[in-house]
């Protein structure tokens, strides 16, 4: 055990009602948290030293078990509906005294440590786990104090994870007997019944959305980023399967982060301190910076082995399709620490339009950015499902909706404030089909898509002339270096032109049908920004 484990009773513990434990670790090293999980015979160590675990019934989120306790802080604050369901306050009072009576005589794990790289906006956060691979995990995805840090440390928020204990619906009023539920007038985060670590991460998450916009004037955002040698500092926002880690994973560029970031009056900065990366059909030749990250300290989710050895067989997703990694940042080489950039000089919204309407790259106004930024789309590829062959469509609000505690107007609204403020430019990319929706078009190239980054990073194309997309309104260039120019105008790619139209103007549809639900709390720049929508007689 280090100089910060204790293995005893302590009144901070007691504090959380977790006077009856056991004994706590506190604050244990990597390789003590590897240990006592072998230990405990809850996981085995991969040929790269990795440490593999399986999460148990749930291998992903449960986004209808994820509670808002409602509140006189929350009732008129939280954007209430699919995403944000209410928990009573009494309830949750009772269910965490079961959680924290279910915990006694037990061993648990407690671990301190911060969320927001950027000094000025930095969250203290203790979380205290049933098992020591969940707080590996922790230490992982979490900003690590210094040991002077550790000694003053005092905890703002409070996570606890009893994946052990099954809420019961009818005593405690949840829907089933796992659930997450933030409460922001104690501030604690009460996980129970999922071992899932994903809910812990995207717990802090939610509650950084729902504090730093209204409380700091901090745009919390659901992206990657990285940065130039010369300081320029770039977003990437995708829903899966976009490219968004691809992208930003660039040699030439720091990485700032992978997943959350905030943008403040000065920095962008990563709320994290490592990487949750998805591994499914992961190779050192897809992925070189993440296959090598999976080493000593990473922390393996759900995976299967080759045969009978330790080495990873990243193909098999026999347990679920979300097989995981979790690692600090700086097993990424070119990872930036202290994680903060400035002021973003380009923004890339990120589609893979299956529909190969639009363009691999456009530039969007002010409202476009935020009216698309709202929208979230992409369009992902149907599956081997016998009898389905049109792609589906999907938005997320602000690329992240489940995340999402205020309504998503307020996060577009901020960003067209920041956007306006420091002259940003916004690119939608499309890096989906060209030449015909999937199963007649042919998927673009990723040499094109990285050549159309680099020249909006590069300025190369500030110096090009841009022609205007009927329909979307987006300004697209007529030329970029190492990019064929009959590419850049979708429409010129189709042999049919009228099928092209009639596929454009039913995706615009679909755009404005999706914002209705929004169209109320929007303003007026935004709502002018829709695409334009023919009207039949």
């Amino acid at each position: 055990m280090n100089e910060f484990g204790l293995r005893a009773k302590d009144a901070t513990v007691s504090g959380l009602g977790l006077g009856n434990v056991a004994g706590a670790y506190w604050n244990l090293n990597v390789a003590e948290l590897v240990e006592e999980t072998l230990i405990n015979g809850e996981g085995c160590l991969t040929d790269t030293g990795a440490l593999a675990i399986d999460t148990g019934e749930f291998t992903g989120r449960s986004p209808k078990d994820k509670y808002v306790v409602y509140d006189t802080l929350t009732k008129d604050t939280i954007w209430w509906g699919d995403v944000n369901f209410k928990f009573d306050a009494d309830k949750f009072d009772n269910l965490y005294n079961r959680v924290t009576a279910y915990l006694s005589g037990k061993e648990v794990y407690v671990r301190d440590c911060f969320a927001c790289a950027d000094l000025g906006y930095r969250l203290n956060v203790r979380v205290v786990t049933e098992s020591p691979w969940a707080n590996l995990f922790a230490n992982n995805l979490f900003l690590r104090p210094t040991r002077e840090e550790i000694l003053s440390f005092k905890s703002e928020w409070t996570i606890i994870q009893a994946p052990g204990f099954k809420a019961s619906p009818p005593i405690d009023g949840t829907r089933q007997h796992n659930f997450t539920i933030l409460n922001f007038t104690r501030k604690i985060i009460l996980i129970g019944g999922s071992a899932y670590t994903g809910e812990i991460k995207k717990g802090i998450f939610t509650l950084l959305n729902y504090i730093l916009p209204q409380e700091k004037g901090v745009l919390s955002m659901h992206c990657s980023a990285n940065i130039g040698k010369e300081g320029d500092t770039a977003i990437f926002f995708g829903l899966s399967g976009t490219g968004k880690t691809t992208l930003s994973a660039d040699p030439k560029r720091g990485l700032i982060g992978d997943d959350e970031h905030g943008w403040a009056d000065k920095t962008i900065f990563n709320f994290e301190g490592g990487c949750y990366a998805k591994c499914v059909d992961l190779s050192k030749e897809k992925e070189p910076e993440i296959f090598e990250a999976i080493k000593f300290g990473a922390l393996l989710e759900n995976i299967e082995f080759s045969g009978e050895t330790n080495s990873v067989d990243y193909k098999n997703i026999s347990k679920t399709e979300n097989t995981r990694a979790a690692y600090p940042i700086h097993h990424i080489i070119n990872a930036v620490e202290p994680s903060v950039g400035g002021i973003p000089k380009n923004i890339f919204l990120l589609t893979c339009d299956a529909y190969g309407i639009l363009p691999p790259i456009s530039k969007l106004t002010t409202g476009q950015a935020m009216y698309h930024f709202i929208s979230g789309y992409t369009a992902k590829v149907a599956g081997t499902e016998v009898g389905v062959t049109e792609p589906t469509l999907t938005f997320s609000a602000c690329f992240g909706k489940a995340f999402l505690p205020l309504h998503p107007t307020k996060y577009a609204e901020l960003l067209g404030k920041k956007l306006k403020e420091n002259k940003v430019n916004v690119w939608m990319v499309n890096t989906g089909w060209t030449g015909g929706p999937f199963g007649t078009g042919t998927r673009m190239k990723l040499a094109y898509t990285r050549a159309l980054i680099t020249a909006a990073l590069n300025g190369s194309l500030d110096k090009v002339k841009f022609e205007t997309m009927p329909v979307f309104g987006f300004n697209m260039p007529v030329s970029c270096p190492e990019v064929p120019a009959e590419l850049l105008n979708p429409r010129n790619t189709w042999i049919n032109k009228d099928a092209y139209d009639s596929k454009c103007s039913n995706l615009a549809a679909a755009f404005v049908k999706n914002f209705e639900q929004y169209a109320k709390e929007a303003n007026k720049e935004i709502l002018a920004a829709a695409p334009t929508v023919a009207v039949t007689a």
